[in-house]
């Protein structure tokens, strides 16, 4: 009922949502005959339905190589995020992750649900990597061997300042911004974007990860994994696992925007690493993630929901921004319109106010100076769940549906699209 309410408050959600399942499912029908290459991207879709989908869009050898390099650092990762293992033998794996890629063989059993999958049946991935071109190769071995390399030394060391917590950030994400830049330069669609300006893609992705996932972090069973900064969080509280509590609910709230307006520092920097792509395919691959963390964001600030549970974009509002996110100008309106949403939530009690508000006016500066924003549709405007605006957005779904099938299904398999897309 909840998802049936969010259509009715929000009518134009169904449009780009029943469009986004329909995208989904034709991705889900294009996995390769060849095994090892089936098993890639049926597991791509298993552990990112979103980032599978964006992929499908780029060309086939681009394609294959950004699948390839997500599940080796997908399969790195599940090593460092599976606290059951014993930093004496997590250690050496994670340092020598970027040999075994080359071994058709190598597997390690650790992980849930479908990432113990992915690495029972590693053999399937190094099998993949080792039909990449050499460029390619290069770039994921080199990426992975400095990642794993970092995660190692993290193990061992908690994120104690913000330097800390920018160096971790640096390796378990920054690195995967360098890495793609790197793929990219090697399809020769795109000239090499700077290090710096490639780590802050990565970093503003994670920041926003690690801000969202704070409470699942903090009960992960059996240990807890915090990656917020000492530097930070012990302004607000004794212990970082304080926050959670009711009695603390002040300081949390502060403790969270101050993490938020450290991460709203590389904006700037992600803004122009995407104005400067020239690929509309790999544009779209890289911009679509970076409107939804700065949209995340403009959800968790000053939002205590942030430690009582789940705090996401809904459906609808993730199948918009997909749906709409093609070019610069999209990219700054949608900039513009959550950066201003966050800026409303700013209270001027807030200790870091001023500072999240100036960080705020440049990003807007930036995107009103970009001279696109009339031609925005705007994220902040909010449906009115009107009879008449239902009606119209339903009828643009069943139109577009109806167009896009060879020939029409009946009218209740129409509306059980409809119902299912709302559904899930």
């Amino acid at each position: 009922m909840g998802s049936l309410r969010a259509i009715l408050k929000h009518p134009d959600d169904l449009y780009p949502m029943v469009k986004l399942k329909l995208a989904v499912r034709n991705a889900e029908k294009q996995i390769p005959p060849e095994p090892h290459w089936g098993f890639c991207y049926t597991m791509l879709h298993k552990v990112s339905r979103s980032f599978a989908l964006v992929i499908q869009q780029l060309d086939t050898d681009l394609r294959d190589a950004v699948c390839i390099f997500y599940l080796v650092l997908r399969a790195l990762d599940t090593v460092e995020d599976d606290t059951s293992i014993s930093a004496e033998v997590k250690v050496p794996i994670l340092k020598a992750f970027h040999r075994h890629i080359y071994d058709r063989e190598w597997h390690f059993a650790c992980g849930t649900k479908d990432y113990k999958v992915l690495m029972d049946e590693f053999h399937h991935v190094s099998t993949a990597f080792l039909e990449l071109g050499s460029g390619y190769q290069e770039a994921i071995e080199d990426i992975t061997m400095r990642m794993g390399a970092g995660m190692a030394k993290f193990i061992c060391k908690e994120v104690e300042t913000v330097d800390d917590y920018d160096e971790y950030c640096h390796y378990v994400a920054g690195l995967v911004g360098l890495g793609l830049s790197k793929l990219f330069h090697a399809s020769g669609k795109e000239d090499l974007a700077s290090d710096s300006l490639s780590n802050s893609m990565g970093l503003f992705l994670q920041k926003t990860n690690i801000i969202r996932d704070y409470l699942e972090d903090i009960n992960e069973i059996p240990k807890s994994r915090m990656f917020w900064p000492r530097q930070i969080w012990s302004k607000y509280v004794n212990k970082l696992e304080d926050l959670k509590y009711e009695e603390n609910s002040v300081k949390a709230v502060q403790c969270l925007n101050d993490m938020v307006t450290n991460a709203l520092m590389h904006v700037e920097d992600c803004i122009k690493y995407m104005s400067a792509l020239g690929d509309p395919a790999i544009f779209r691959f890289c911009a679509i993630p970076q409107v939804m963390a700065i949209g995340t964001l403009a959800l968790c600030y000053n939002n205590i929901q942030v430690f009582r549970g789940v705090v996401k974009m809904r459906r609808g509002l993730t199948a918009k921004v997909i749906d709409r996110t093609k070019s610069m100008a999209d990219v700054y309106g949608a900039f513009y319109d959550f950066s201003r949403m966050l800026k409303s939530k700013v209270e001027d009690s807030d200790p870091n106010a001023r500072k999240t508000k100036d960080r705020l006016e440049a990003i807007l500066k930036i995107c009103r100076e970009s001279g696109t924003l009339n031609q925005r549709k705007s994220y902040i405007i909010q449906s009115k769940p009107q009879n008449h605006a239902t009606l119209v957005s339903t009828h643009h779904t069943l139109s577009y549906i109806l167009a896009v099938f060879s020939s029409p299904p009946s009218v209740l398999s129409l509306l059980n699209m409809c119902f299912n897309a709302i559904k899930s």
